[in-house]
């Protein structure tokens, strides 16, 4: 994993490569071309995971010289493909999967893109036919962002290599900056919170012919996207086979590296699923190496799952790393966790995430496993049941209903008139839903949005609802659907921007094994099936780990994931910080929220009026990343 830079038509700039240093300490490389459309530059800094020789330094050219590429990602399944390739009769000088990438596209040109297993953003000029070529994995794991204007062209991996060039701005983007603040969700659309700034969307390309003058604009191409499937119609058991077959395979494929691999643990069901799989696989292969994990932990036990972590460690005899993430280290490292991130952030679990790639980093650890993916794919957030209790009453399945919301109160404790009232929504129509969603919100909210700024906006949209119109998604209607929004358009793109720069920040490369595109689609392709049933989430993953997870890990129903106890920090150490930052917030951006309705929302917040939203970490955030970056209205 590394960082890259390009650009077309914009006078070269090496600084904008070397920025993001951190996603590439072990070497660096730049070269510039000339085309009709104005100078060619490609930048590379190196983070050597495969062949860490110097044979794998990058921008890498082909045996004609004619090909120039810059790349960050992985493709595991590299061996395989270095041998068809050289069967074909190309030759290789490095063991690198950059290599055997670069002689992919010249051998398949862009239908190379269908054979990769992994996670890639890369860029290729080709001087012989004056073209640039560049393109971004199914699922947008390695990120790929862009600036276009009638000044030229810039690819970046990270926002802040694009920022200052000729044409933008400097301003935000006013509606996804609404969408941030309302729901907590980011990268649901090509647009990102800095206006002008897009990013070439997941599964998507862009082919620029430079034989002419720069025109002002691309038009990315859609290489891939979830093939249609009417659902897989399979026993529980059988379903439980197929999914073990392919995430073993995915596990397996994510080990391959020539340095040190672990894995984040928190003692969740995905992340010990990967966790236990290691250590079957290198069981397996006979190596005797221990798998290192790496988790977050608390004194506060309504978030800490440090005995879910040793039950994990004492089953496949891991090695642990433990940290405990402290409240005074939150506003401490705000900022920088900010400039890393390149936009606010949702809330302070993205702080205990970097806790962990920093413990890992301290480690020696320059591969990290980690469980993105599994909720989205497998109905895992509560939010699902929304769907799967509609779907019983529609079918007049009482029975089942009754014993769902039975489990729910016994597994979740979710009252019996909560689950009425909530459940109930999906079955009204979508208008007369919006508007309750939007009183309720007013009410609860304090009317903290309703400003100027945002009313010329237009009425809030939900926004699943705009991620849904953008990347041209059939509409939620039941799990299956819901399913596919959350995987490819909504949570996931913005969970997976987290965990690159976090990661990313301390050097090291985080690998998502749930994201191997054979799983994704075989789970997709269940639609709603052996997802929820009844009090259970993500049943086919718990079916599928019998007698490799530990059973207390199998049967949990809980969910947390790198929570952070924000209630006692917020009302407790960090009270006064939190209150000074939404005065800064308000400060630095005058007339953009609603000042009495935002302080009011703050004061019943962390005074105990009502729970601590992970909203008010955004607001105070937003002040921050303006400062950083220097944003205006």
């Amino acid at each position: 994993m590394c960082g890259l830079f390009g650009s077309l038509g914009f006078a070269p700039e090496r600084a904008r490569s070397d920025i993001v240093a951190h996603r590439g300490p072990d070497g660096s490389g730049w070269q510039e071309f000339r085309s009709a459309a104005g100078p060619v530059a490609l930048g590379h800094r190196r983070l050597a995971i495969i062949d860490v020789s110097d044979a794998g330094l990058q921008p890498m050219s082909d045996q004609s010289g004619r090909l120039h590429l810059v790349f960050n990602g992985e493709i595991y399944n590299y061996i395989e493909l270095r041998e068809e390739l050289k069967a074909k009769g190309h030759v290789f000088h490095s063991n690198s999967d950059s290599e055997v990438l670069l002689a992919s596209y010249a051998e398949w040109g862009e239908d190379c893109l269908r054979r990769f297993l992994g996670m890639f953003a890369f860029i290729i000029w080709d001087q012989g036919q004056q073209r640039l070529f560049a393109a971004r994995d199914r699922f947008g794991i390695k990120p790929l962002y862009v600036v276009v204007n009638q000044c030229g062209l810039a690819f970046g991996s990270e926002i802040k290599q694009l920022l200052g060039l000729p044409g933008l701005s400097g301003s935000m983007n006013l509606p996804r900056v609404r969408d941030y603040l309302v729901s907590g969700i980011t990268n649901h659309t090509a647009e990102t919170l800095f206006d002008g700034v897009l990013q070439v969307q997941p599964g998507c390309s862009v082919t620029i012919d430079a034989r002419r003058a720069w025109v002002g604009s691309i038009s990315p191409r859609r290489w891939y996207a979830i093939p249609a499937s009417s659902g897989l119609d399979l026993s529980e058991a059988a379903a439980a086979e197929r999914f073990r077959e392919l995430f073993t395979d995915s596990v397996r494929m994510h080990l391959r590296s020539d340095v040190l691999v672990g894995s984040c643990l928190s003692g969740g069901l995905d992340s010990s699923a990967i966790v236990c799989l290691m250590s079957k696989i290198l069981g397996h292969e006979g190596s005797g190496a221990r798998v290192n994990t790496v988790s977050a932990c608390y004194s506060e036990k309504s978030v800490d799952e440090k005995p879910f972590m040793e039950e994990v460690v004492a089953r496949t005899g891991a090695l642990p790393h433990y940290i405990f993430p402290r409240p005074e280290d939150v506003f401490a490292r705000a900022s920088d966790i900010t400039w890393h991130q390149d936009e606010p952030f949702g809330s302070t679990s993205i702080f205990a995430q970097w806790c962990v790639f920093e413990e890992a980093r301290r480690a020696g650890i320059k591969v990290m496993l980690d469980g993105q993916g599994a909720d989205e794919q497998l109905a895992g957030y509560h939010s699902a049941y929304a769907y799967y209790m509609s779907d019983l009453i529609r079918r007049g399945d009482y029975v089942t209903l009754l014993r769902t919301m039975v489990e729910r109160n016994s597994f979740h404790g979710v009252s019996f008139p909560a689950q009425l009232s909530r459940y109930m929504a999906p079955l009204l129509p979508p208008k007369v839903r919006s508007f309750l969603t939007r009183q309720r919100q007013s009410v609860m909210h304090h009317d903290w949005v309703n400003s100027e700024v945002f009313r010329s906006l237009g009425p809030t949209r939900s926004v699943l609802e705009i991620a849904t119109e953008a990347n041209g998604l059939p509409a939620i209607t039941d799990i299956a659907s819901y399913c596919l929004v959350l995987t490819m358009s909504s949570n996931l793109p913005m969970l997976l921007h987290w965990e690159d720069r976090n990661s990313m920040a301390h050097s090291i490369e985080a690998r998502v094994p749930f994201l191997d595109h054979r799983l994704v689609e075989f789970n997709l392709a269940l639609g709603g099936a052996h997802k929820i049933v009844r009090g259970d989430t993500k049943r086919v993953l718990r079916t599928a780990m019998k007698g490799i997870l530990p059973e207390s890990i199998g049967n949990r129903r809980d969910k947390l994931g790198f929570a952070t106890p924000e209630q006692d920090w917020f009302r407790g150490p960090l009270k006064g910080l939190i209150s000074d930052g939404v005065e800064n917030t308000l400060k630095r951006f005058p007339g953009l929220l609603n000042p009495k309705g935002t302080r009011a929302l703050t004061r019943s917040m962390i005074e105990g009026q009502q729970n601590v939203d992970p909203l008010l970490w955004r607001i105070v955030n937003l002040g921050l990343w303006g400062q950083r970056f220097g944003v205006s209205v």
